[in-house]
């Protein structure tokens, strides 16, 4: 007998013998019925065949690796709540657990038990609810006093991450900028006290700039906030957004002062997918005391069984990240975090060296306080190069790997730099992959006849703006 369904797609089916592969992927309708789970499988996995390999995405911050142990931890909470206390009790003590041993790598003074803290979707919840919780502060210091509070500003160098500026928009927060140069790569204190007023909400330093890498001094604006604060009566207090540092400078620079040990730090916030070596997404916030939390960002609900009470933007959050964190402290302890950093900080180092070496280029900075980097074109040689460094990012980019180049914030964004960042799973001997494949596409952009069309923008004097050129490194087609 002649089975009719066999070339449909049903479990006797072949995956590419069957009618659902010779159909597009849907777009705009869900399928008008059901597949084999094999062939759904691989029409999705097709769909991203093409991409980078995670381990070969220098351009992301996030954790690529984790051992198969930690993976399988994750996958078996994958259907996990956090949220759901009451029915997942001990994955609520976990996540206390967490906080208190962030906390205290972060030299928190707090007595209490349970240090004061809140899990976050990533780095970036986590800076929202620290700037929040800045701003509620402020607010109620300010009505209490009878003094207006509609006016509120932080201040930030414009090395900052794309959050801050949601948080300005969001919360209608004036966001206010000290510029960075090449003299000064990072956070200038006096020109951050110089932009503070009455109506500072906070000033955030950062360690571990996206852009750079670089940490700002925290030490050094927190000497000149307490001056500023004696002189003047104010109350302005620091929030450190610490999405990388957070997770390096406690193994690889204990000594260093950046945290709760200083005066004017009330809170920090890191992401516990980048250097905290778990798979996205996850953050971490931790206030210097409970004090420092207003009350109005603790939310209460009782519909899940018994009484809740939470801090966060976001409600119903994965659980699986928050164990696959527990057991990187578990795994890997004090000394095997400090390993894994300093591995990765090392390779991010010879890289760094190497560049130095090649002659187009010149790093940005000749320190790697945290595993990633940005390099640029040396001016001299960009002036007779037929190619930029978005075309280098091509090359790169069909050899797997992505390296990504980007311009420089305000003040200096015409500046075209790539960047590498450097994480668990990145080896020495990638490393040197790597750098070879850099040397193979330099050859081949220098043997070019004519300029490549991001070098003639240049030439043109075409503004070397982030939305000059599209994803790909080649200009933007002009808007119609």
């Amino acid at each position: 007998m002649v089975d009719k369904n066999f070339r449909y797609g049903d479990a006797k089916t072949d995956t590419f013998g069957s009618d659902a592969m010779l159909q597009p992927s849907p777009v705009e309708k869900i399928p008008d019925g059901p597949t084999t789970p094999e062939i759904a499988y691989q029409m999705v996995k097709d769909e991203t065949f093409a991409q980078t390999k995670p381990r070969l995405n220098l351009a992301t911050f996030v954790t690529t690796y984790m051992d198969d142990y930690a993976t399988k931890l994750m996958n078996e909470a994958i259907n996990i709540n956090y949220i759901d206390e009451t029915e997942y009790p001990r994955v609520a003590v976990i996540n206390g657990k967490c906080i208190n041993i962030v906390a205290n790598l972060w030299n928190s003074p707090e007595q209490s038990k349970w240090k004061t803290g809140a899990v976050a979707i990533g780095s970036s919840e986590a800076c929202m609810l620290g700037g929040i919780a800045a701003w509620i502060r402020w607010r109620e210091r300010r009505q209490k006093e009878g003094k207006p509070f509609d006016k509120p500003n932080f201040v930030i160098s414009t090395g900052y991450q794309i959050v801050w500026e949601k948080f300005a928009q969001l919360w209608q927060i004036e966001m206010r900028t000290v510029p960075l140069t090449l003299e000064k790569t990072t956070l200038d204190p006096e020109a951050a006290i110089k932009l503070c007023d009455e109506n500072t909400i906070c000033v955030v330093p950062i360690q571990g700039v996206t852009w750079t890498g670089l940490n700002d001094d925290v030490e050094a604006l927190d000497a000149a906030l307490d001056a500023y604060n004696a002189k003047t009566g104010y109350d302005i207090p620091i929030h450190v957004d610490a999405a990388s540092g957070g997770f390096i400078l406690p193994f690889l620079n204990p000594e260093k002062k950046w945290d709760f040990r200083l005066k004017w730090v009330l809170s920090i916030s890191t992401s516990g997918h980048k250097f905290g070596l778990v798979y996205p997404g996850l953050g971490w916030v931790v206030w210097k005391d409970k004090q420092y939390l207003p009350d109005v960002m603790s939310f209460s609900v009782n519909y899940l069984g018994a009484e809740i009470r939470q801090v966060g933007l976001n409600f119903s959050r994965p659980a699986a990240q928050i164990l696959g964190q527990y057991y990187q402290f578990i795994r890997l302890g004090f000394e095997g975090y400090k390993n894994v950093q300093y591995n990765s900080l090392s390779v991010c180092k010879y890289i760094h060296e190497q560049i130095a070496t090649r002659a187009p280029f010149v790093n940005y900075s000749p320190d790697v306080p945290n595993p990633l980097f940005a390099w640029l074109m040396k001016p001299e040689y960009q002036k007779t190069a037929k190619w930029t460094l978005f075309d280098l990012q091509d090359k790169l980019a069909q050899k797997g790997w992505m390296v990504p180049a980007y311009t420089m914030p305000a003040n200096i964004e015409n500046i075209v730099v790539m960047r590498v960042v450097c994480k668990q799973g990145f080896s020495r001997d990638m490393a040197d992959q790597l750098l070879a494949d850099i040397d193979f596409a330099v050859n081949e952009l220098n043997a070019l006849e004519y300029p490549t069309p991001t070098r003639i923008a240049m030439e043109k004097n075409v503004p070397l703006t982030t939305k000059t050129f599209n994803h790909t490194g080649r200009p933007a087609p002009a808007a119609k």
